[in-house]
């Protein structure tokens, strides 16, 4: 379960807002196949285990997975029935997925299949792996990473004037985890004075959602930042999100982000 959890990582910044999955195959003591989920909308982690395994029947053995496998039709067919077409005699599960669409399903279609299932082998370190995924799914909301710069002092800058308290190596760090990450927040007055970009372009990998919250639309995008950005403010822009009131509501902030399909911010 350790080389599953191993391999799982792999797709970080990958297949959001899919879950990080790693699966082996295991026969005569032996690891006979193994794989991951690699890209959002391609293959899972169990089905790459069992084709690296290039075996035609799994008569005899287990798959490893640390999560329960899939027992719906989405982008691809569910990871349960291909476990039971192959013959595979058991199955260690690290954890139950969350997402009411195979919450238990898949597990009790493994099971009424005459599958021998075992659950929570390294459940806490798949949980932890995939933290952002169980926090949507039972919390409702993104995952959220707080970050900030500092002096020695305390201070994180200086009023009305824009001050660089990173350094390369620490900015190359910020953008490996934005890499990682669905969506990226600022304020208006860091937006102001800095003039990010909030790309991930000191890392490989895709860009976050750009997210501002700018409540009287006082600063000026692009349209090149638009493209890739929600504006929240008091008054209408377009695929934004308005709210209403003097002060934003982080909890309504949230659920707007969670109902857009953001998992980490």
């Amino acid at each position: 379960m350790k080389r599953c959890l191993n391999l799982a990582a792999l797709g970080r910044g990958k297949v959001s807002p899919n879950p990080l999955v790693g699966s082996v195959v295991y026969k005569d003591g032996e690891i006979a196949g193994e794989g991951y989920h690699m890209s959002y909308g391609h293959a899972h982690a169990e089905v790459n285990a069992i084709v690296s395994s290039q075996l035609k029947d799994l008569k005899g053995c287990t798959l490893f997975v640390n999560l329960e496998p899939c027992s719906h039709t989405g982008k691809t067919p569910p990871c349960a029935d291909l476990i039971i077409q192959k013959n595979i005699d058991s199955v260690f599960i690290a954890t139950t997925d969350p997402n009411p669409l195979v919450s238990g399903n898949g597990i009790r279609k493994l099971v009424s299949n005459g599958i021998q299932v075992n659950m929570g082998l390294k459940e806490s370190e798949s949980k932890n792996l995939n933290k952002r995924f169980f926090t949507f799914y039972q919390k409702k909301r993104p995952y959220i990473i707080l970050k900030w710069a500092q002096s020695k002092e305390g201070f994180i800058g200086k009023a009305n004037e824009k001050v660089w308290l990173s350094n390369s190596y620490s900015s190359r760090i910020i953008h490996k985890q934005r890499a990682f990450e669905d969506a990226i927040l600022v304020g208006r007055k860091t937006f102001q004075l800095d003039q990010p970009a909030l790309t991930t372009r000191n890392w490989p990998g895709q860009d976050s959602v750009r997210i501002v919250i700018d409540p009287d639309l006082k600063n000026v995008y692009s349209d090149n930042f638009m493209e890739n950005a929600i504006i929240v403010s008091k008054k209408d822009i377009g695929g934004g999100i308005r709210y209403n009131g003097d002060m934003l509501d982080l909890g309504y902030l949230m659920d707007e982000l969670w109902q857009r399909n953001i998992q980490s911010l």
